[in-house]
């Protein structure tokens, strides 16, 4: 009975002790970073993967056939129109030049007696000593002499031709590419108006300045298009719209480019719009077939905010930011997200002027909590060039 005496003792100064216990401290409001939003314009930016292609290129190919005697350039480096870079065996194209001018002076001496006898039966015809058929005859005859003579000078000029051709000669300036037959192959030409079935000597490529062509898909075109139609952005058109290049070790291009042309038909099989960028290309760092990154200005929009990159969430509901209200308090807030310019993304709907928005402490902040907000400052780049 004692113990029992005790133990109610016991829980009663328990009871006491634990009615006068002070309450545990209130937690402090969390700390979070924001910055405010405004209302503001930004590029309309773009970007792509695209795949660099010469200015100019041409295939030199063989127009006679024959024995390729000797390569004159060198591969591999510069050469200007005009300049000789294959000799072909001239030796049957002198021939024939040389046959076609004697049937050329041949038939010009026939031209010479038909006209002297054309004029002597003229002169004959008044006194009766030959008659009009006569005279017509001889007219007859000197002008058929005439035409064979424009016909032989055709195939003199064309002879001459054939024989220019046995000195291959670069079509444009560029960069001449490696020889594909060796000396002392028969090459031969091409009997169809495209040179099909001539033999490739070389290629020859212009990249003092470059096409890095691109694609758009139909869509995104389509939701541009209805932007400015609402007056939310301003599209450049072709030929203003610059171009920013990212090389393959992702270090920036120097040259700017723009926009050179957008296709009008829709491919079916990517459901993509085919665009390209024209570039200058001084130093011949894009080579042809090379893949490049994008950054296509393709104008202005207009009212919209920019948010940093890592203040923006998203959930199964879509993107939102979480901003501090009036009263202190969390509140969350969907947002329609464009595209990104720099480190900040582009949203057109879903804030307001002077929205809060938290960009840092957001691991630690829930919806309807109160929080105490600070300004935040993005950190300086390191030595990568990246921000903290």
């Amino acid at each position: 009975m004692k113990w029992f005496v005790s133990l109610v003792v016991s829980l009663g100064l328990v009871a006491g002790c634990s009615k006068h216990a002070p309450p545990p401290p209130a937690r402090p409001p969390q700390k979070v970073y924001t910055v405010r939003v405004v209302r503001q314009g930004a590029a309309l930016e773009r970007q792509f993967v695209g795949r660099v292609s010469a200015y100019q290129s041409a295939n030199v190919v063989a127009r006679v056939s024959g024995v390729l005697l000797d390569r004159v350039y060198r591969e591999g480096r510069a050469v200007h129109r005009g300049q000789l870079l294959f000799r072909i065996d001239p030796a049957y194209y002198k021939a024939q030049l040389d046959n076609d001018l004697a049937v050329l002076a041949e038939d010009r001496a026939t031209l010479t007696n038909a006209t002297v006898t054309a004029q002597r039966d003229h002169a004959l015809l008044p006194i009766g000593s030959v008659s009009q058929q006569t005279v017509d005859n001889a007219d007859a005859a000197a002008r058929s002499a005439a035409a064979k003579v424009q016909a032989d000078k055709a195939l003199v000029e064309a002879a001459r031709v054939n024989l220019g051709y046995a000195d291959v000669r670069a079509p444009i300036s560029g960069i001449a590419g490696q020889q594909q037959v060796t000396t002392g192959a028969i090459v031969g030409s091409g009997t169809s108006d495209s040179g099909a079935g001539s033999t490739l000597l070389t290629t020859i490529e212009q990249i003092d300045r470059v096409y890095v062509n691109f694609t758009i898909s139909a869509a995104d075109l389509v939701a541009l298009r209805h932007a400015q139609e609402r007056g939310e952005l301003a599209l450049d058109g072709q030929g203003k719209a610059k171009v920013a290049i990212v090389l393959p070790d992702e270090s920036p291009y120097p040259q700017v480019g723009k926009l050179d042309f957008s296709g009008v038909r829709v491919n079916a099989a990517t459901g993509a719009v085919d665009m390209r960028a024209i570039v200058r290309n001084p130093a011949r760092m894009l080579l042809p077939g090379m893949y490049v990154r994008l950054r296509v200005d393709l104008g202005r929009q207009d009212g919209v905010f920019l948010v940093p990159q890592r203040a923006l969430l998203r959930d199964a509901s879509g993107a939102y930011v979480l901003v501090v209200g009036a009263d202190g308090k969390v509140l969350r807030k969907a947002v329609v997200v464009r595209d990104s310019v720099g480190s900040d993304w582009v949203v057109p709907r879903g804030l307001a002027d002077g929205d809060r928005v938290i960009v840092s402490g957001l691991l630690w902040v829930r919806p309807g909590q109160h929080v105490v907000a600070g300004a935040w400052q993005p950190k300086a780049p390191d030595a990568s060039g990246t921000k903290q």
